[in-house]
């Protein structure tokens, strides 16, 4: 396996056995077997039918919490980019003061702080936010596991300054992913850069161990809140 462009935190064990490179042109991954594919496919169904039915019961707590922490709409929801550049809208649970489409941050603007309320850091720190997300696996926009989706304008701009960009479009964007554990939320160009570069090495080593490590620990993210950004 070729030396990465960025350090790697994932035990070796983990780590996709062969490392596949693709060419710009190429719209899909090679390397996947037939067994990982079901079993992506049976692990991203399964637990988007259990997801959804928790989200409901989140949504049920919210709906009363809403109105005194967290005023405004139930549910956020943003036009993302995704394998092949497909654009869809995904869902999220707001975490932030609601402003007009026209008036939220740039591709290259600093993460609106001011804008997150005290009960949406919550739901942030803990992931709770992404449960809606579960819907788009359902419809097949998303996967558990794979690069996490920007806004179809900040896509749009990351793809033209950065040349690595395009290889999170060779697979499903994902709920959570290499990037994710890796580095965490990525502010600003420099950031995205690097968050790239797991995507890229994602898209190359990509495996069901590989997967089930970056489950593990999304899990303890959600569990206990350390590592969340």
């Amino acid at each position: 396996m070729r030396q990465h462009a960025v350090a790697l935190s994932v035990p070796r064990i983990f780590q996709g056995p062969t490392q596949h490179f693709y060419s710009e042109d190429q719209t899909d991954v090679t390397h996947w077997s037939l067994r990982f594919k079901v079993g992506k496919f049976v692990f991203d169904k399964g637990l988007a039918l259990t997801g959804i039915s928790l989200m409901v019961g989140v949504a049920l707590v919210l709906l009363l919490l809403n109105p005194l922490l967290n005023p405004g709409p139930l549910f956020f929801r943003q036009t993302r980019m995704g394998k092949n550049g497909a654009e869809f809208r995904m869902w999220k649970f707001r975490t932030m003061i609601p402003v007009d489409e026209s008036q939220m941050r740039k591709a290259d603007g600093a993460l609106e702080q001011d804008r997150i309320t005290p009960l949406g850091q919550f739901l942030r720190t803990y992931r709770i936010d992404e449960l809606p997300n579960f819907l788009n696996v359902l419809r097949g926009d998303m996967s558990v596991i794979g690069p996490r989706p920007d806004s179809a304008s900040h896509a749009k701009h990351f793809a033209k300054v950065i040349p690595h960009y395009n290889y999170r479009f060779k697979v499903k964007p994902g709920i959570t992913g290499l990037a994710q554990i890796e580095s965490g939320y990525a502010e600003g160009i420099e950031a995205t850069e690097i968050k790239a570069h797991y995507d890229q090495i994602y898209v190359e080593t990509s495996s069901g161990r590989l997967d089930l490590y970056i489950a593990v620990r999304t899990i303890l993210v959600m569990l206990t809140g350390y590592g969340a950004r």
